[in-house]
């Protein structure tokens, strides 16, 4: 526990090592966190939910702190509104750092002592809570560096590869399924409540979307006909005057786009990313498909070659049969957020190893698509 811990808080470390100090603090859009403010909330989250309250004689690092890095969690009180978080220039990136060790140096001997069951689970909790930020932390990253006017590079090792497997579409026969977390390793609550679910004979594509498919909706108008547009997304499209995914640029007649190394030519087999669900069924539509439900993206999952980005779901996020929140702060993990977001399934590149499973229910708003996300098309 103790190694897997630290190898954790490490990577979250790693991951802004490229970065220099006045990348620290930028807020480059309300739904963008500064690095720091990640550094920071997950060491407050050991603090508030472990330290606090379980290790004897433990002293709170700064009072402020639990204001200032406290996320959503109305259990606990009041905090900083997240637009803001781009304007706390204090603590320093230097302090948060040190926040950290002092953090991680009293978490290791606290693991050294004899835990029950309702500790090592929250621990667990914590564990998996950091590596989400981890990922996070990438998207923030990549949005706060893809908006400077220079592109700069981070060292990348979040590439995505194209897929040689040639196109077709699994067929998979109408029945009843079990849906949701059947093992005994650790889920997120919304993965509980094992229960059948039916569907009717449907096919799904074996390869995601690539750049060149989308190219081709770009180029015949995809964004200029309202017919393969859901109301709320052909208002969306029009309002922010979209024309291409995101960290897309023609420039000189040739689609560029912003990656991790920098400004590179589009590499048309490559899988196409950084797609709203608006974009993602309004493609759909084009291609005379659609998109497939959570239900059926976890059935046929298995013959699926999944992993390198998140994939969208036509499914809205909606609690499985007989969940339940826990009691306190922990409880507003999950459940709070079921309202108007839409499920992605499977993981991407900046997920950290190990911490996605064929159960595991990814959200978020439709018109969100800084995260590593993709199409893959049913039928």
């Amino acid at each position: 526990m103790i190694d897997r811990f630290l190898k954790v808080r490490e990577n979250s470390e790693q991951l802004c090592k490229p970065l220099i100090t006045e990348d620290y603090s930028v807020q480059a859009s309300e739904f963008v966190s500064p690095p720091k403010w990640h550094l920071a909330h997950t060491t407050w989250f050991w603090e508030e939910f472990v330290l606090t309250k379980y290790a004897t004689a433990y002293t709170v690092y700064d009072e402020d702190f639990s204001f200032l890095f406290n996320s959503y969690y109305n259990n606990v009180g009041t905090r900083v509104l997240r637009p803001s978080r781009g304007l706390m220039t204090r603590p320093s990136v230097n302090e948060v750092y040190k926040y950290r060790k002092y953090v991680t140096d009293a978490m290791v001997a606290f693991l050294n002592t004899n835990l029950n069951e309702e500790i090592l689970a929250i621990i667990e909790i914590g564990l998996n809570h950091e590596e989400q930020h981890q990922e996070l932390l990438v998207y923030d990253i990549k949005y706060i560096l893809g908006n400077q006017p220079t592109f700069p590079v981070y060292e990348n090792s979040f590439k995505t590869k194209a897929e040689t497997q040639e196109e077709n579409f699994i067929k998979i026969k109408a029945g009843l399924y079990e849906i949701g977390h059947q093992e005994s390793t650790f889920c997120f609550d919304n993965e509980l409540g094992k229960h059948k679910v039916y569907v009717g004979d449907f096919e799904i594509s074996n390869k995601l979307v690539t750049n060149r498919d989308y190219l081709e909706f770009v180029m015949t108008g995809g964004y200029q006909d309202f017919n393969f547009w859901h109301d709320e997304g052909w208002s969306w499209v029009n309002t922010n005057k979209i024309e291409a995914p995101l960290y897309w640029y023609k420039i000189d007649n040739e689609w560029w786009n912003y990656t991790l190394n920098g400004l590179d030519k589009v590499a048309l087999d490559l899988p196409v990313m950084h797609i709203s669900f608006y974009e993602a069924f309004a493609y759909s539509q084009w291609k005379g498909c659609r998109l497939p439900t959570e239900f059926e993206w976890e059935i046929a999952s298995d013959q699926l070659q999944w992993g390198q980005l998140w994939e969208w779901t036509n499914s809205a996020y909606l609690a499985y049969p007989g969940f339940n929140k826990s009691p306190g702060a922990l409880g507003e993990y999950n459940g709070k957020f079921m309202i108007n977001q839409m499920i992605l399934r499977g993981g991407s590149v900046a997920t950290p190893e190990g911490h996605s499973r064929k159960t595991y229910r990814n959200f978020f708003h439709p018109n969100m698509r800084w995260q590593f996300n993709g199409i893959r098309l049913a039928k």
